[in-house]
């Protein structure tokens, strides 16, 4: 079974073909969801494959490498050539500590992790000529799987905590960190210090990113609510306070410093895509 959400992919309609598959109950603690793009190009073209990313680390697989990718705090780009994979598992913060003691080190960045064999085993997985997609994703995802389950340990009270958080890091009605500490019946400071074990980044701007993903997705007409039942025809106003914004600059300048582009200019683009 897929996740269907395209949440954080900024232009859907560009990549050649994108899939999100639940994490394994073995790794459940560890893991939010596994994405596996895969792509076949023409020879000459090129697609741009833009995301906002969400605020996590992932372990990533390539034909060539497998890496620790830290937590971004802006919009990432690649340009796709030719034909190409990668394995991706984002992960929970109660996996992060033992794969990353300092996420914040990590900030829009990566690091190679010397693991040939998970290497070797995900690239023959994903080159099997003989089985489904369904199937090569399935077994790579299962790589992926076993490596982080013989690594990981359960996660201890300030995991759990961490997870936690993250989860309602996602509910819409959170919208400042007093509001997180309050549903979580702990203090500020604690959520913070488990924040900067974890997560790598502020919790502000954590919740900050929630609000940006589902304002892109109201822009390009994906969203819900009224931008939904009017096909995406919402005003730029009318998302910004359905995002938790005050007003409509406060929102532009978020959007602004964090996707590159105000919320009119990637409207413009995510329809004309």
């Amino acid at each position: 079974m897929e996740i269907e959400s395209r949440r954080g992919v900024l232009y859907p309609d560009r990549l050649p073909e994108f899939h999100r598959v639940p994490a394994p109950a073995e790794v459940a603690a560890w893991v939010t969801w596994f994405w596996i793009p895969e792509w076949r190009l023409p020879d000459g073209v090129t697609v741009t494959q833009e995301v906002l990313p969400f605020p996590a680390c992932n372990l990533v697989v390539e034909p060539g490498s497998v890496s620790l990718v830290g937590p971004s705090t802006r919009r990432s780009s690649r340009e796709l050539t030719g034909s190409g994979w990668a394995v991706g598992a984002l992960l929970k913060p109660a996996a992060v500590p033992a794969l990353a003691p300092d996420p914040a080190r990590l900030r829009d960045g990566a690091v190679t992790l010397a693991e040939p064999g998970l290497l070797a085993t995900v690239v023959q997985a994903m080159a099997e000529s003989i089985w489904t997609g369904d199937e090569r994703r399935g077994a790579a995802v299962a790589a992926l799987t076993r490596w982080l389950r013989d690594r990981l340990t359960e996660p201890d009270a300030d995991g759990l905590l961490a997870n936690r958080a993250a989860e309602l890091i996602a509910d819409p009605e959170i919208t400042r960190v007093d509001q997180l500490a309050a549903a979580l019946h702990v203090s500020t400071r604690t959520l913070q210090r488990v924040a900067a074990r974890s997560f790598g980044l502020s919790l502000h701007s954590m919740i900050q990113r929630r609000r940006l993903q589902e304002a892109a997705e109201c822009l390009r007409g994906g969203g819900s609510g009224k931008d939904a039942a009017t096909g995406g025809a919402a005003s730029i106003a009318e998302i910004a306070a359905a995002t938790g914004y005050a007003d409509h600059a406060h929102f532009t300048r978020d959007f602004k410093a964090v996707l590159g582009m105000t919320p009119r200019e990637y409207r413009s683009r995510a329809r004309g895509a």
